[in-house]
């Protein structure tokens, strides 16, 4: 599976949110975008990730950064995440991963002694133009926000 690297264009998406409205890449044009891929919603790392993102949305928002997250769970199951932990912002469900396949994130994965394919938790800093300003694959849950403000406090375009 290819990598996106910065300058790429990012993949196009078109997705159902928590709460049933479609969303669109294009719907962000002209304001960067923070996107996240997570494996499943409402598991321990998951909702670190989500709930960082929650708690820096302000700080986001005042630069001009809107943020999405992107899971292969059902728009009901994204619901109940968002509502449980008040998280605010669209949870897109992926059922059928071709959005984590177009951005790289969806690999085969080793849990148990067991093989099987699945999200990497990744996260990519889309500029106004809708091109990949960085890319962090296998990021950590926790370092989801701090890796994009340290991509903008570096000046990188």
């Amino acid at each position: 599976m290819a990598r996106l690297s910065p300058g790429d264009k990012a993949p196009d998406f078109e997705l159902l949110d928590q709460s049933g409205t479609m969303v669109r890449l294009s719907d962000f044009e002209g304001g960067k975008l923070l996107v996240y891929f997570y494996p499943k919603a409402d598991t321990p790392g998951c909702t670190v990730q989500a709930c960082s993102v929650r708690d820096a949305r302000p700080d986001l928002l005042r630069l001009g950064i809107a943020a999405v997250g992107i899971s292969p769970d059902a728009p009901e199951a994204q619901d109940k995440f968002d509502k449980k932990h008040d998280l605010g912002f669209p949870l897109l469900s992926d059922k059928d991963h071709a959005v984590a396949e177009a951005y790289g994130v969806w690999e085969e994965k080793s849990s148990f002694g067991k093989k099987r394919m699945g999200i990497i938790r990744s996260s990519f800093l889309i500029d106004e133009e809708g091109k990949v300003i960085q890319a962090w694959y296998g990021v950590k849950p926790e370092e989801t926000i701090s890796k994009a403000q340290e991509a903008l406090t570096m000046g990188t375009k």
